[in-house]
């Protein structure tokens, strides 16, 4: 059974031609208490650019067509008047890219003319520490007798197989780790410090203020632990011929 259509999807509609579309998706979300993300779906869908183009686009025609057509124009010649089709991209701000673009690159475009640069790099920063905090577990290395084992070549021959591995060992492993994570840090620094230059020019909120601080005291632990294991001696053990394993 199909779901019953929300009565705020057409007020949604109805708010936001009003507005003639200097208003976000978030404030719709919290005028209508929907989510943003079913602002923003409904948008998409229900094409508000069109819709809003198009309006204008007719009033425009309207008053043009007080004056009339100058004698022998053909250029009206078969056109019957209306609104644009549902879907005709002409009108609409992306219309050259949605003739090529997929429909979710469109979504993602409109939805990214609602968010402001600190929101945007907002967006980066936590895309940023999510890598560096998931790099934690894939990267991880368990101790000095942490091998890793990779079959680079195998190829069968007539007198048996040829095989060919590389050996990753612990302290590469160790040292690559470290390597990508001071560069993805130090991305991670300077992307907040850009954060915070924004923010000390009033542009954000007190729960902004308080994420990035929150924050920049995880990324502090980060540093202080990578500079603990970077600082670890190193153990060597050397064995001689006949010592007891």
């Amino acid at each position: 059974m199909a779901k019953a259509r929300s009565p705020n999807r057409d007020k949604a509609l109805q708010i936001w031609l009003e507005r003639k579309g200097n208003i976000s998706n978030r404030e719709l979300a919290e005028m209508l208490d929907e989510k943003e993300k079913t602002i923003s779906n409904w948008k998409s869908r229900d094409q508000w650019n069109v819709v809003l183009q198009s309006g204008e686009r007719s009033t425009a025609k309207k008053t043009e067509s007080h004056a009339g057509a100058p004698k022998g124009n053909k250029n009206a010649e078969g056109n019957k008047g209306g609104a644009a089709p549902k879907g005709n991209g002409n009108a609409v701000t992306h219309g050259f890219f949605r003739k090529y673009f997929p429909a979710e690159t469109i979504e993602i475009m409109e939805q990214i003319e609602t968010r402001s640069p600190l929101d945007m790099l907002w967006d980066n920063i936590v895309i940023q520490y999510t890598a560096i905090i998931r790099a934690q577990q894939i990267m991880f290395v368990q101790d000095q007798q942490d091998e890793t084992k990779v079959l680079k070549k195998h190829k069968p021959g007539m007198f048996g197989d040829e095989v060919e591995f590389e050996y990753q060992h612990a302290w590469d492993k160790h040292a690559i780790f470290l390597q990508a994570q001071s560069r993805a840090m130090a991305t991670l620094q300077s992307l907040i410090r850009q954060y915070e230059d924004l923010c000390n020019k009033g542009l954000a909120t007190e729960e902004q203020l308080l994420q990035i601080a929150k924050l920049k005291g995880e990324v502090e632990i980060l540093k202080q632990k990578a500079t603990a294991d970077t600082d670890k001696p190193i153990q060597i053990v050397i064995k001689r011929k006949g010592d007891a394993t």
